[in-house]
């Protein structure tokens, strides 16, 4: 498995097939990534690189990740992330690049998406709600039925309730590679990842896609 890549959201556009369809892609602008350390199978239980991205200076840090970088004997990072590997490791020090992806790349991308703050039932869960009718009065989008009677007599863990929406690390699995440009550093996704303009992402080669599925 090639070794993924940490990127900046720049935004939505779309672009145009010979055949005049309107794609809706998502760029991705690749700043400064470097292999800091390894991660051993004999010692941590699995093969991993940690790459670094965004330089930054010591005192933006906190004391925690101080002392990472002391210990790594390496440059300040913002984002330090982890990505599994088979095989050979890149090794610690090299900068890496958008040479390891191709146009027609199926990838994985991750990122914290928008936070949407307190919402309901209807909003977060995609609930039906009552019938908007007479004798129904302001309850058409209250929750329903959440306890229990006498026995267990207690709301179970994980009930879908009304509640914080949004701002978690979601995964979008599969998602095509429309062009790289290494040059620019800008990669080019066809549809939507997770996150807001400006957020990390990751990038890695997709996990569960069939090596016979490719972007025409």
């Amino acid at each position: 498995m090639q070794v993924g890549l940490i990127a900046k959201k720049i935004g939505m556009s779309q672009v145009f097939s010979d055949d005049g369809r309107s794609i809706p892609v998502t760029l991705l602008k690749l700043e400064k990534n470097v292999v800091i350390a390894h991660k051993n199978l004999d010692k941590h239980g699995y093969d991993a690189v940690v790459v670094g991205a965004f330089p930054t200076h010591e005192r933006k840090l906190t004391k925690p990740m101080k002392g990472v970088f002391s210990k790594l004997k390496t440059e300040n990072f913002t984002v330090i992330k982890e990505f599994r590997v088979n095989g050979d490791k890149a090794e610690v020090g090299t900068e890496l690049g958008l040479d390891a992806f191709s146009s027609g790349q199926i990838v994985d991308v991750m990122g914290v998406s928008v936070g949407k703050g307190f919402a309901g039932g209807i909003k977060r869960h995609g609930f039906g709600g009552l019938r908007a009718s007479h004798g129904v009065s302001i309850t058409h989008r209250c929750l329903g039925s959440t306890g229990q009677r006498q026995e267990p007599a207690k709301v179970f863990k994980g009930k879908k309730m009304a509640g914080h929406m949004g701002a978690t690390m979601v995964t979008m699995l599969n998602l095509p590679v429309h062009s790289v440009d290494p040059a620019l550093g800008i990669m080019v996704i066809k549809g939507s990842v997770p996150g807001s303009e400006n957020g990390m992402v990751f990038v890695r080669g997709a996990v569960k896609s069939s090596s016979k599925k490719q972007y025409g």
